[in-house]
């Protein structure tokens, strides 16, 4: 038997976009129509008629394979062709070109809405799915109360489903999708609209699902958090396309702007606050510039601001971002010893030096601001500057993906002891 769970070789969508005619613009009613239907027949026999609609293209030779038991994040911004990739897995909707080859039964939670039939109640629409699948009713029925309790809507499961809040109705769907044993699960953005816990729940069960069960798992969504924790490989869409594939960590540092290349040192355009940053840059130990490092030795941030008049209280801070632009700490002057003042007016010259063995292997963002605490923001540059903690054999991370470890090198101490209980 193959590897491969699904085949997708040169995929393309297109659709047809309408645009409004004739400069009219609002809502058109019939009487517009009729109107104005002799001019525009003139207009389209003589060839002087304008276009009323464009091709637009949502996919664009889109080509990629997903092995079984695999877990596939899809990531891109609204619009990049994520929803419709979906629903031409699902066969939802036919491509213009290209083709998919689907090995094994999906089952998919898409949109709120797809799939289940209103008027029928929770009960009916769990049989008719499996029914779908191709299931008997036998294996339905050995299935059911295992979808009932995780839905936790056993209360409703007897009244229609149309009239079901959306997290009621997502709480039925997913659990259907996802235990009525389908090869394939597509899980898109839906999951959204569930509370935090169930969204944990879910997140849980398609890691049994693909990790334990075997079964592949693609999973559209914009919580970097949550793909990251489930999947091991990731696809970029922008604009129709494929940016990039690869490991999870690698393309969801590309998508937040991870591989945007940034210089070891910057100078700043000044910012009429009364306090302003005029440039910052990252050396090693030896004072050279560079914005790569090992975990054993420091970080030297340098940066010099403008005070064009004396401002009480005022604080140079910075912090650290990971690659998912989480915050992994923060540093401002006030914690200097012996204490720095930064408040008299004229041009100051700062460094900090971030200790060795601090951050794990990794890509790493700094943020900068000048501004007095809880009272004034005068100056603030956003990743500002970029760098990478780079594994070596030497600190004993060798072979790791980076970002996989986390960020904090802790120090722990260990050793031998004769028994794990006490006395």
């Amino acid at each position: 038997m193959s590897d491969i769970a699904l085949s997708i070789q040169h995929l393309s969508k297109s659709f047809r976009i309408a645009h409004r005619r004739g400069g009219l613009s609002g809502y058109r009613t019939l009487h517009d129509e009729l109107v104005t239907l002799p001019r525009r027949l003139i207009n389209r026999l003589s060839g002087n008629g304008t276009s009323t609609s464009e091709t637009f293209w949502a996919l664009k030779d889109v080509s990629f394979d997903v092995n079984r038991g695999e877990a596939l994040g899809i990531i891109g911004s609204n619009g990049a062709g994520k929803s419709t990739l979906l629903k031409i897995l699902n066969r939802i909707t036919e491509p213009t070109r290209g083709g998919v080859d689907v090995y094994g039964r999906v089952g998919a939670l898409l949109e709120v809405g797809t799939g289940f039939h209103p008027e029928l109640t929770g009960r009916e629409n769990i049989f008719l799915n499996g029914a779908i699948l191709g299931m008997t009713r036998a294996e339905i029925k050995r299935k059911f109360d295992e979808i009932v309790a995780f839905t936790e809507v056993e209360k409703f499961l007897d009244t229609p489903v149309k009239r079901y809040s959306s997290g009621m109705y997502v709480r039925l769907a997913f659990a259907v999708a996802a235990h009525l044993d389908p090869e394939i699960l597509l899980i898109d953005e839906v999951l959204a609209v569930g509370d935090a816990e169930f969204q944990k729940k879910c997140l849980e069960k398609m890691e049994n699902v693909s990790g334990k069960e075997g079964r592949t798992v693609i999973f559209v969504s914009h919580d970097m958090d949550a793909i990251c924790h489930l999947c091991s490989r990731c696809v970029l869409l922008r604009q129709g396309e494929i940016v990039k594939t690869g490991p999870t960590t690698d393309v969801v540092g590309a998508y937040l702007g991870g591989e945007q290349v940034q210089a070891s040192e910057i100078d700043f355009s000044p910012v009429d606050t009364g306090a302003s940053f005029q440039f910052a840059g990252l050396s090693d130990s030896n004072d050279r510039s560079t914005t790569s490092f090992t975990t054993s030795e420091p970080i030297l941030l340098k940066c010099s601001f403008a005070v064009q008049r004396q401002i009480e209280g005022l604080q140079l801070s910075f912090s650290v971002l990971n690659f998912k632009r989480e915050q992994v700490f923060y540093s401002t002057l006030s914690m200097a010893d012996p204490p720095i003042s930064v408040e008299a007016t004229g041009k100051h010259n700062i460094a900090a030096m971030i200790p060795r063995r601090l951050l794990l292997p990794g890509r790493y963002f700094i943020d900068l601001a000048l501004h007095t605490p809880k009272t004034k923001l005068y100056d603030r540059r956003q990743q500002a500057l970029s760098f990478q903690i780079v594994a070596t054999v030497a600190d004993g991370f060798d072979g790791f993906s980076g970002d996989e470890l986390g960020q904090v090198y802790a120090d722990v101490k260990w050793h031998r002891i004769s028994t794990p209980k006490p006395g």
